[in-house]
């Protein structure tokens, strides 16, 4: 019996061994070496080091002076109610969809709110759709060009300054397919609203 388990007992051990301690351990020490910043989380510090977000979740700009990005809707536990949960935006411990149906009448009803916000903002131009509906983990950083151009009227005219010049901004700030092929055009909501801050614009506002 022995004879036969002593190989079993050899392998697994091995196995074990490589694939579960020195592979992950080698993976993370080249993913550390040859990429710092993303192994760490792609975490964002501001000028003076303090965090202030990560480039792979989306956070909350509720301010005039800041481009939005898509609606979030995760969720955290209610604190004066753990059965019951509570709206959390890009709660990144709980990510996660809405699953509510096209037909559902609590969706159709804030898309409505959205849209009759977003078109008050902006009536010359069409509402972009991911500025009104969710991505399915709750915590997309991004949204389309298209979106964050619609936004430049707002924006412009909290901060008092030309739609011209946040436009051209709003063009720098557009990231190309991974590969050209991989994935959309795309504007991500927190180095955008970054780079509003660091130009030679008026100074930084709570959020």
């Amino acid at each position: 019996m022995l004879r036969h388990l002593r190989p079993a007992l050899v392998l697994l051990t091995g196995l074990t061994l490589v694939t579960g301690l020195a592979y992950p351990l080698a993976m993370t020490g080249i993913a550390g070496a040859l990429f710092p910043a993303q192994a760490q989380g792609s975490l964002v510090r501001d000028q003076d080091g303090t965090l202030i977000g990560s480039a792979l979740i989306g956070q909350t700009f509720a301010s005039e002076r800041y481009f939005h990005g898509r609606p979030s809707a995760t969720v955290a536990p209610d604190p004066a109610d753990p059965a019951k949960t509570v709206p959390a935006p890009y709660n990144a411990a709980n990510s996660g969809g809405a699953n509510l149906g096209p037909t559902n009448p609590a969706l159709i009803e804030r898309v409505k709110a959205d849209l009759a916000t977003l078109g008050a903002e902006n009536p010359a131009d069409p509402v972009p759709q991911d500025l009104v509906t969710t991505s399915g983990s709750g915590l997309d950083p991004d949204v389309s060009p298209e979106a964050a151009l619609f936004q430049v009227p707002r924006v412009a005219k909290a901060r008092g300054l030309s739609e011209e010049s946040l436009r051209a901004l709003v063009a720098g700030q557009v990231q190309e397919p991974s590969l050209g092929i991989l994935g959309e055009r795309r504007v991500n909501v927190l180095a955008l609203n970054r780079a509003l801050d660091l130009g030679p614009m008026p100074a930084r506002q709570a959020r």
